[in-house]
Order: structure tokens, then C-alpha cells, then sequence
């Protein structure tokens, strides 16, 4: 077997703030979902300062399958979007997805699109079974990404979900948001990049056990500091904004395609 046959395709990034309950089946499903589309895939455990057995319950994973690479383990909780980039920090894949510890999130159904990787550099999942979730949570994610899109003139259907990026492209990236607002944040600086992406639809698991910890004072507050960041960037401060196209992607390769 040659070393590109070796390299790992896809790291799965699982941020997990107090999962005992969970982690395990998380993990196993992810497992079973790279066996199942064949895909050759990690996964680094991100433990956002959890105070039970999240951590040991990790480890005895790890002791029973290599393909769980890392366990990186934070004092206090660091929230979303510092877990994720830690998490990518910790990636050996060329590509790389968040799947959160609480099971959720089905990984066959994300992975399920791998393959559209040959044609984009990053695929955006919209949930499609939104009654799983309550009333209450579905308004405000309407409401949020009515904002998203008017303000930044696009038209994504959900930008929060379980999205699978280049790693490339994130390596590229010139500011790291680390709270509840990081997908948004690098979604819109790599569309506004012109990077060619897919949507598709996607199915969540309903909850077994535990709360969502999403929506708090603080991650709201976070959240109004962030976009005004992001708006800032985008309309004010174009001239400090990287060009260019990473040039190991689909989207740069598509473009010298068209110019040849």
C-alpha cells in the first residue's frame, strides 16, 4: 500500500463537555460509518473541560480502536469554536468535519456525501427533520440565519450543522472565532473567498440523553460580538483580507481548468 493510500481522508473533530452517557455510541458510530463508506478516517476527541467520565470513557476507546487518535483534554470549557479549532490543530485528514460527543448527529449521514469532495471544497448539511427539535430552537435558527443571509447576501440554509471543509482551505484562514459563531464566521469568509460548496440534506438523531448547551446569555452575547466582527471584515476591511485560492482545491483546479 502506497503512502497515498495511507493518508488519512477524513478527521472526524467530537468536542464533548460532560458526554459520559454519550461519547461512547458517538464514537462507535463514526467508526461504523468509515467502515461502511470506506473511508479512511480519524477521530480526535476534544474533552471541553468535562467534570465526569468523558475523559476515561475516551480513553477506553482508545484502547480498543487505533482510528481514535487523540483525546485533547481542556481544563475549563474553551466552547465550540475553540474545541473545533483545537480540534483541527490535532488533524491529520485531509479533510475535516465536527461531530459533537452528545450523538446527535448520525455521521452516515454526512459521510454518506464524501464523495461529492471530488467536485467542492466543502459540503454544507441542512437539517431536514427539524421536528426533532423543539419549536423554540427552530425559530431562533430561522430567525438567526434570516439575519446571516440578508446581511451578508447569501443563501445558505443552515450554517451550524456538520459541515466537512478542505483542511486547506482552513489553514488559510486569517482569523479563528472561537465561540458559538465560528461556523458562520468561516463560512462566510471561504464563500465570500468564491470557494464552491454543496448543500445537502441531512437527518438528526433525536437526543437520548442530556441538554443542548448551544444557547446560553453568554453564547448569545458572543454570538452579537462575532457577526459584528465578521461584518466589519467583510464590508469595511476588504483590502486586509487574504486572495487567492488555496491551490491543492477543487475550486482553484476547476478555475485554471476554465482559463487553460
Amino acid at each position: 500500500m502506497d503512502k497515498k493510500e495511507n493518508r488519512i481522508q477524513l478527521s472526524i473533530l467530537m468536542p464533548a463537555l460532560n458526554e459520559e452517557a454519550n461519547i461512547q455510541e458517538a464514537i462507535e458510530s463514526t467508526l461504523k460509518a468509515f467502515s461502511d463508506f470506506g473511508i479512511r478516517g480519524e477521530i480526535v476527541v476534544i474533552n471541553d473541560g468535562s467534570t465526569d467520565a468523558t475523559a476515561e470513557k475516551v480513553k477506553e476507546k482508545m484502547l480498543q480502536n487505533s482510528d481514535i487518535t487523540r483525546l485533547v483534554n481542556h481544563i475549563c470549557p474553551l466552547g465550540m469554536g475553540a474545541s473545533f479549532w483545537d480540534g483541527v490543530d490535532n488533524a491529520r485528514g485531509d479533510f475535516v468535519c465536527m461531530l459533537p460527543g452528545d450523538n446527535e448527529n448520525d455521521p452516515w449521514e454526512i459521510m454518506r456525501y464524501f464523495g461529492l469532495l471530488e467536485h467542492v471544497d466543502i459540503v454544507i448539511p441542512f437539517v431536514y427533520n427539524k421536528k426533532t427539535r423543539a419549536l423554540s430552537r427552530n425559530i431562533i435558527s430561522f430567525i438567526y440565519h434570516l439575519i446571516i443571509n440578508n446581511t451578508f447576501l447569501t443563501s445558505l440554509n443552515y450554517t451550524n450543522g456538520t459541515v466537512i471543509y478542505r483542511k486547506s482551505l482552513l489553514k488559510e484562514l486569517n482569523y479563528r472565532c472561537s465561540g458559538f459563531f465560528y461556523q458562520s464566521d468561516i463560512l462566510i469568509r471561504l464563500l465570500k473567498k468564491g470557494y464552491l460548496f454543496a448543500e445537502v440534506p441531512y437527518r438528526l438523531n433525536i437526543r437520548k440523553t442530556g441538554k443542548s448547551k448551544a444557547f446560553t446569555l453568554r453564547s448569545f452575547r458572543n454570538v452579537v460580538t462575532a457577526y459584528l466582527r465578521l461584518l466589519r471584515d467583510i464590508y469595511f476591511k476588504k483590502e486586509k483580507r487574504r486572495k487567492g485560492l488555496s491551490p491543492d482545491s477543487v475550486t482553484a483546479k476547476r478555475y485554471r481548468e476554465f482559463e487553460a
